[in-house]
């Protein structure tokens, strides 16, 4: 995971050099801010991949029928 924490501390690093540069306004600007948000994101991602599932969770998986799994749209 500290490698992706590596690679937004770089970007963010990126972005503001970028945007002192060309100004706040200018497309390159957005781009390198959009480029650390993807980062972000991916990040994000990842952590959610690493959280266990909780053992209700697994049961649910386990009996999606189970009365106590079902879920209802309104």
């Amino acid at each position: 995971m500290s490698n992706i924490d590596d690679q937004i501390q770089q970007e963010r690093e990126n972005a503001k050099n970028v945007c002192s540069t060309d100004g706040s306004d200018s497309g390159n600007c957005a781009a390198a801010w959009d480029a650390v948000e993807e980062l972000q994101a991916e990040a994000s991602h990842q952590r959610q991949k690493q959280t266990p599932k909780s053992n209700f969770e697994q049961y649910c998986d386990d009996n999606p029928d189970a009365v106590e799994c079902r879920v209802y749209d309104d």
